[in-house]
Formats: structure tokens, C-alpha cells, sequence
């Protein structure tokens, strides 16, 4: 649960350096941090993905995305990211379903 006037995502762009941002996701551990990195790192318009959970104890995590030229945002590409890690579940998700129904035919038929 959230903390009271707590947001789940904040973005931050940073100052330095162009096309990068840090994202806060709060109430999120390594699960999700690896999970949407390693799917941000296979866009080609990523340079650069990653997290730190910056204490043990703090159920927050720090994602830092650097894409390659002003085409594509770190917004968009998170966006991206996280749309293909749904589409993928549902894809799971339907596969699973057809086994079990599949196994569950073959059982009643024994």
C-alpha cells in the first residue's frame, strides 16, 4: 500500500545528461526492477537501463533509462517496455491455460 499523497511512479529527467531519466517506483523491489530492465535493454533505442535499490529496508527502487538520440523519450520507452511485458504475460497466460485444458482432456479420457 501506499503512503498517504504518495505516488507510485516519479519521474525525474536528468540535468546532465540529454535523454535520460530516473524513475522512482515505490512500494517495488528487485521483481520488477530486473524484470522491466532487462526489457528496456532490448529496445534498440535504450543506451542505457538500470535500478539500485537504494536501502534493504525502503521498498523503493531508482531506474535510470538513457536512450540513444531525441527520437524516443525514457517515458515512451518505459511505456514501451512495460507493453510488451503485458503482452508477453497474456501470451503466458493463454499458453498455460490451453496446456492445462489440453492435460485436463487427456486425464478424463484414461
Amino acid at each position: 500500500m501506499l503512503d498517504e499523497n504518495q505516488k507510485k511512479v516519479e519521474y525525474t529527467p536528468d540535468a546532465k545528461t540529454q535523454n535520460t531519466g530516473t524513475f522512482v517506483l515505490n512500494k517495488e523491489d528487485h521483481t520488477i526492477g530486473n524484470l522491466v530492465r532487462m526489457q528496456l535493454l532490448r529496445d534498440t533505442t535504450v543506451r542505457f537501463a538500470g535500478y539500485i535499490m537504494p536501502h534493504p529496508l525502503i521498498n523503493k527502487l531508482d531506474l535510470k533509462i538513457q536512450t540513444k538520440d531525441y527520437t524516443t523519450t525514457p517515458k515512451a520507452s518505459l511505456q514501451y517496455a512495460l507493453d510488451d511485458l503485458i503482452n508477453e504475460t497474456e501470451h503466458i497466460n493463454e499458453k498455460l491455460g490451453e496446456a492445462i485444458n489440453d492435460w485436463k482432456v487427456k486425464q478424463s479420457n484414461r
